[in-house]
């Protein structure tokens, strides 16, 4: 179990409530929340893959199909979402690492603690909703997503919540933005469900995470593209190389000029639902000795705080692209009162995908680099886009530049 941490999360603001207009975007600004000490364990989910769920599987009688959820507990980014005529609102997470949407039942089980500290949802006061009778620990049936004129997504009824973590986790559920094939009991993802219905033009979204602590806007999410003014060009594309997670290769990594890890290539799978970057223990056991962090319990590592002006660039290598972290990028930093508190961004954990070592690139990477994810078409694979994150700053200044352009045009 990891210690207490100040890892902030960000709250996605308003609901799911804009038509798309124009070129079918929807536009989800994030903004920040902290959450005080928590102890919830963000790597306990990875170190064992889930059997990737075969499509249109049928229920094994009745025993309970279950979501691997604990991966999501430490997730830092989630917002609102309706369900349900009259909606019903909900907190969900945004996670590329699962394709299923979920909120906990008002028929959740009475003896599941978590369901009682959580928005629950009540079929009987929608009229949209329609149950198909599949009997799981996560029921399923048909809603609408509030706001969204038209969309009918098939959701699970959370019937019975195992873990205690959950009743201190911020968010009621998990809405899925990964690949059909993780998606149980082969239900349509959210997001294939909105451009099926002509409500997005295509299975793209973008990330912006916002990770300066001084601002109070944390980004935006955006559904059906991406926003130019969140990067600064030219995005670099790289083929998804296993269609479920969002896998991609990456060539290698450096530390400095003294370091190279990932030396023979290695996965590297993009989580909005892990706020750290994840490697293999030995490498980063080798990383940290590298940029001077001091082991404490659980994985963690502190940082110096007087040293980050000193530490060299983690460069991650990928499509042929070098990425560079800086140590503004990869350490935590913590500010209560008169304490400051610097923590590594670096977390050691073996992950059993052979042939090759996997790392995740969680919110410290995703935070530095928007992420376009692209899910592709007949013609296209999937791909993911990558480009540094335009400081929030410029942002507002671009903004402004284009309207004195579009009134000087006008």
């Amino acid at each position: 179990m990891s210690p207490p941490r100040l890892l902030p999360l960000l709250l996605l603001l308003p609901l799911l409530n804009v038509e798309p207009a124009g070129a079918t975007l929807i536009r989800i600004p994030l903004r920040r929340v902290h959450p005080g000490l928590r102890t919830l364990n963000l790597l306990r989910g990875w170190g064992k893959p889930a059997k990737l769920p075969r499509l249109g599987a049928p229920s094994p009688g009745d025993k309970p199909a279950l979501v691997p959820l604990s991966k999501f507990l430490d997730a830092q980014y989630f917002g609102e979402i309706g369900l349900g005529t009259p909606p019903q609102n909900f907190t969900v997470v945004f996670d590329t690492g699962s394709s299923n949407l979920w909120v906990p039942s008002r028929r959740c089980h009475f003896f599941s603690v978590p369901c009682w500290f959580h928005h629950r949802f009540n079929p009987n006061a929608s009229s949209s909703f329609q149950p198909n009778g599949t009997k799981f620990a996560i029921q399923y049936g048909t809603g609408r997503i509030g706001g969204i004129k038209g969309a009918s997504v098939i959701f699970g009824e959370a019937l019975w919540e195992s873990s205690l973590v959950f009743t201190i986790s911020r968010p009621d559920g998990i809405l899925g933005l990964g690949f059909p094939i993780l998606a149980v009991e082969g239900v349509p993802p959210p997001l294939d469900v909105l451009v099926e219905q002509g409500l997005l033009d295509k299975p793209v979204f973008s990330f912006y995470l916002n990770r300066d602590s001084e601002v109070a806007d944390g980004g935006e999410l955006v559904l059906g593209g991406s926003d130019p003014a969140h990067y600064i060009p030219p995005l670099t594309f790289v083929p998804v190389t296993v269609p479920a997670y969002w896998q991609i290769h990456m060539e290698r990594v450096t530390v400095g000029s003294g370091l190279t890890l990932c030396a023979r290539g290695c996965a590297a799978i993009l989580d909005t639902g892990t706020p750290v970057i994840i490697g293999p223990t030995e490498e980063i056991r080798a990383l940290h000795e590298a940029i001077g962090g001091i082991p404490l319990l659980a994985g963690e590592y502190i940082i110096r705080c007087s040293e980050i002006p000193k530490l060299p660039t983690v460069s991650l290598l990928i499509g042929g692209v070098w990425f560079n972290l800086t140590a503004q990028d990869y350490v935590i930093q913590f500010a209560q009162g008169d304490v400051r508190l610097c923590l590594s961004g670096f977390r050691a954990l073996d992950i059993a995908l052979p042939p090759v070592p996997v790392w995740i690139l969680g919110d410290v990477f995703l935070g530095a680099y928007v992420a376009v994810f692209d899910r592709g078409d007949m013609k296209s694979g999937a791909r993911v886009g990558l480009a540094r994150a335009r400081p929030r700053s410029c942002q507002a200044d671009l903004g402004r530049r284009e309207t004195a352009q579009a009134q000087y045009r006008g």
